[in-house]
C-alpha cells in the first residue's frame, strides 16, 4: 500500500487487506518513510503535530505482540486531548482500540545535540498521567514491526491528566528515573482491577525511554526534531486492553500522585 492507501485505511477505521510486511523488502526503514510520507499528508490536510508517542517501550509484552524494540509515531492536535482528571471520549473512527496507561512529557526546549539523560530533563517542562488509545489496522492485532510503525505507530488518541511541573517531583535526571522506576500504577475497568504496572517495564524508566526515543528520532531520515511545546507519551505500563463503548477506566499513578478516568461514549 502506498501512503495515500495507508491514510484512506485510518480515515476509515478499516482494516488492511494484507500485511505491508509481506511485501519483499520491506522493513523498518521503509515503514518510518511511508509513515512520515503520511505525516506529510495529513500536514497537508490542515493536522498540526503535537509530538509523538513511544510504543514497545514495555518488555514485557513485546513476546505477546512479536515486536521486539521500541517504535513511535506522531501525536496530532486531532487526537490529543487535555482533562483535569475525567474526559468522555467517543471510540467512533478508531480502528479495534486498546487502551495503555502512560506517563507522558511536556517539553520547554528542544535537547542539545547529543544531549545526556541530564539535558533531557533540563528540557522537560511537565509530567503527567496519561491514557493512550492505540489502535491496529491488522486484524485481530497481529502484525509485525514494520506494520506497526507503517500504521502511524498503532496511535490513536492521546488523554493527558493533571500536569506536575516536573521540578516539582524531583531535582534531578537520576532522581527522576529512580522515582518513575519503582513507581506503580493500578488499572481498573468498571471499578475492578485489570492490572497492576511498573514504571520498570517501561526501558527502566519512563525517562529512559525518553533518552532512547530522542536518539532513534534524530537518526531517522526526515524526521522532525522535539519541538518547544511537544508532548511525548512513553509507553505502558501494562498490557493493552481493548475497550468498547459503555466501559469506565481509570488508572492510578503512584508517582506522579494522580488518577486518570475516561468513558468510552458510543
Amino acid at each position: 500500500m502506498n501512503s495515500l492507501q495507508l491514510l484512506s485505511h485510518y480515515d476509515n477505521a478499516q482494516c488492511w487487506p494484507r500485511a505491508i510486511s509481506k511485501t519483499p523488502g520491506y522493513d523498518t526503514k521503509a515503514a518510518y518513510k511511508d509513515s512520515l510520507a503520511v505525516r506529510d499528508l495529513r500536514i497537508a490536510r490542515g493536522e498540526m503535530p503535537r509530538g509523538y508517542k513511544i510504543g514497545f517501550t514495555n518488555r514485557t509484552i513485546w513476546a505477546r505482540y512479536n515486536v521486539f524494540g521500541p517504535i513511535w509515531g506522531t501525536v496530532w492536535n486531532t487526537t490529543l486531548s487535555n482533562c483535569s482528571g475525567f474526559q468522555d471520549l467517543c471510540l467512533k473512527g478508531i480502528c479495534q482500540p486498546r487502551i495503555e496507561p502512560e506517563i507522558v512529557f511536556g517539553f520547554k526546549s528542544t535537547p542539545k545535540v547529543d544531549a545526556s539523560i541530564e539535558d533531557i530533563y533540563k528540557s522537560l517542562e511537565w509530567i503527567a498521567p496519561g491514557f493512550e488509545i492505540v489502535q491496529s489496522h491488522m486484524p485481530d492485532w497481529k502484525f509485525e514491526a514494520a506494520d506497526s510503525i507503517a500504521d502511524g505507530g498503532l496511535h490513536g488518541r492521546l488523554l493527558v491528566g493533571e500536569k506536575n511541573a516536573v521540578f516539582s517531583i524531583s531535582k534531578s535526571a537520576n532522581d527522576l528515573h529512580q522515582l518513575l522506576s519503582e513507581a506503580t500504577c493500578t488499572l481498573f475497568r468498571d471499578g475492578d482491577r485489570v492490572e497492576v504496572g511498573a514504571g520498570s517495564n517501561v526501558l527502566d524508566s519512563p525517562l529512559r525511554a525518553l533518552e532512547y526515543f530522542l536518539k532513534e528520532l534524530r537518526s531517522c531520515p526526515g524526521a522532525t526534531d522535539i519541538k518547544p511545546g511537544d508532548v511525548v507519551t512513553t509507553g505502558t505500563w501494562t498490557d493493552a486492553y481493548p475497550v468498547k463503548s459503555g466501559e469506565m477506566w481509570s488508572v492510578s499513578f503512584s508517582l506522579p500522585k494522580t488518577s486518570l478516568t475516561i468513558h468510552f461514549d458510543s
